[in-house]
């Protein structure tokens, strides 16, 4: 059975949680899929970083590793961001990626470099944030630096969802020396070093669970609609 929204916020404050609404206040996700070792890449990095210290977008950085061939091996490249945005592409029909490409909300694809387009893809999301999947998640940090979660699907949700837990590095300076930006020293901004599915979540019920986290990297909890389709909340402790 779901609950009526005012229920569930009702159940939450019975159980000790935070109210969701004045949980944080839905961040629109942006993915960055870049490389080292293109040379388009640099005016997208740049852009990110505009963006990384912004409270209403959480700005990722995934590196991929797909154009190590040509001469430079990403020193953050992973094979599973590859494969991210490989799916990305499988699921709008495309059988071909390209660096530097931003994902707005799990849903708008956009070239990285384009400022007046990445700008203005988050300030359609950003418009539209407050209602359009009733999803609202909240994060607060425990003693032991766990992380506690609590999210409440406002009408329940239409498909399940995974719940996602990402890890980033804030900053790192690399200096390049061979490929297409042989010569370039870039700094690069909340670099992606880990994206692990944790759970899947059906909007019946508030959902709440604790993370252990290792190490100094800041953490993201993402909830996106299963066979990565929208991103319905994302929040972040750093």
């Amino acid at each position: 059975m779901r609950l009526d929204y005012r229920l569930r916020v009702l159940l939450l404050a019975a159980l000790g949680f935070a109210s969701p609404v004045a949980g944080q206040d839905h961040p629109v996700l942006v993915e960055l899929f870049t490389s080292q070792g293109c040379a388009a890449c640099p005016p997208a990095d740049q852009l990110l970083e505009t963006l990384a210290d912004r409270e209403d977008v959480i700005a990722l950085a995934l590196h991929v590793d797909y154009w190590d061939y040509i001469g430079w091996a990403d020193s953050f490249g992973q094979s599973q961001f590859s494969k991210r945005q490989k799916d990305y592409a499988r699921i709008k029909g495309r059988a071909s990626v390209y660096t530097p490409q931003m994902i707005v909300g799990g849903i708008d694809e956009v070239k990285g470099s384009s400022q007046v387009q990445v700008m203005g893809t988050i300030a359609t999301h950003l418009g539209m944030r407050f209602a359009p999947n009733g999803v609202h998640l909240n994060l607060s940090r425990g003693a032991g630096g766990e992380i506690r979660i609590e999210a409440v699907a406002e009408k329940g949700l239409a498909y399940a969802a995974d719940v996602q837990l990402v890890r980033y590095r804030d900053s790192e300076t690399v200096e390049i020396l061979a490929g297409e930006n042989s010569g370039r020293t870039v700094t690069y901004r909340n670099i992606v070093t880990s994206w692990n599915q944790i759970d899947i979540w059906d909007g019946a019920e508030p959902y709440r669970a604790t993370v252990q986290l290792e190490g100094d990297d800041a953490a993201v909890i993402v909830i996106q609609q299963q066979g990565q389709g929208p991103i319905l909340a994302a929040a972040r402790q750093r």
